[in-house]
């Protein structure tokens, strides 16, 4: 009850700060710069120029303060060992690090998989969905794994994926199916390469609904008239998907493509959950993780956490324009 009425207290107290703040920055804006008098036209002018920093003074400083400064400090770890300035130690350490290829390449494996295989996924089920009766219902159960976290997902699919000893009752539904159709068990999160392909699967299956929702809008935009006229010349409706539909709305693709790709250079929660990167499938953000707050070097901590922030910017940036150009800015 204590930490419930702390919240409260902080959010109340939150809110009519920030009331406080407006009313009483744009007061003495006013008193500054006073509407009235000889110089009226000059001080609204001023004032007019000021005001809208009031609103975003306290935003950019925060935006500041938690965005540019950790990655001003993480810089200036990357270049220390032990307390001291090593220069380009870390970043040495890292082109040799077995763990950190291995790191690479299942960072790449994620990325062609699971963006491809979500975006594609969520481009049928947007189209199915909008085709059939209770699509609305079915598009619900596709997007519900979207409001659970990346740990639920990895407690959810720890239980398909579970593996008991050969002599034991298996409890995980992959396995159940496998000895009901006389297969033995396996420990799938311990198969080279394959428990790579099952942790991506977790992804899959959370930002399908994404995918399918933004595309859905997107569909339900393409104009009737070139569909009409698409069949009208005798197009098939697998013509009109590919050929009319999908080229129409290719740039919101790219941007759902991004934005999951986005997500996926930054991959943590699942394979932290579910295997912490033991058995072949460590991934840049979790090897961060380990090095930062398991064994204290925060040296190349830092390292790895600007290799995958190098990694992340490109897209960003791509996908900020690319939006923005399909918004008509």
């Amino acid at each position: 009850m204590q930490q419930i009425l702390f919240a409260l207290a902080s959010v109340i107290t939150g809110c009519f700060g920030c009331v406080a703040y407006f009313f009483l920055s744009n007061l003495i804006l006013d008193r500054v710069f006073p509407p009235r008098g000889p110089g009226a036209a000059g001080n609204i002018r001023r004032a007019s120029a000021i005001r809208p920093w009031l609103f975003l003074g306290p935003a950019v400083i925060v935006l500041g303060l938690y965005l540019v400064y950790p990655v001003l400090e993480s810089l200036r770890l990357s270049l220390m060992r032990n307390g001291q300035f090593a220069g380009l130690e870390n970043y040495r350490w890292l082109i040799h690090e077995p763990k950190f290829h291995e790191s690479l390449i299942n960072n790449l494996m994620w990325l062609v998989f699971v963006p491809t295989m979500a975006t594609l996924i969520g481009l049928f089920a947007a189209q199915l969905t909008d085709s059939i009766r209770g699509g609305a219902i079915a598009k619900s159960l596709i997007f519900m794994p979207m409001a659970i976290s990346f740990v639920g997902a990895s407690v959810i699919w720890k239980f398909v994926y579970e593996y008991r000893g050969a002599d034991q009752a298996q409890i995980g539904l992959l396995n159940a199916i496998v000895t009901a159709l006389g297969g033995e068990p396996q420990a799938w999160l311990a198969l080279p390469f394959w428990n790579t392909v099952f942790l991506m699967l977790i992804m899959v299956w959370m930002q399908t609904g994404f995918a399918m929702v933004i595309l859905s809008a997107a569909l339900r935009g393409i104009p009737d008239e070139t569909i009409e006229a698409a069949i009208l010349d005798g197009a098939n409706p697998w013509q009109v998907f590919w050929r009319i539909k999908v080229p129409q709305i290719w740039g919101t693709i790219a941007v759902v493509w991004t934005t999951i790709t986005i997500l996926v250079l930054k991959i943590f929660d699942i394979v932290f959950a579910m295997t912490n990167g033991q058995w072949g499938t460590q991934v840049l953000a979790n090897m961060m993780y380990d090095w930062s707050f398991r064994a204290g070097d925060f040296g190349r901590g830092s390292a790895i956490a600007l290799v995958i922030m190098v990694a992340v910017t490109p897209l960003m940036v791509w996908n900020i324009r690319n939006a923005r150009a399909e918004g008509g800015e």
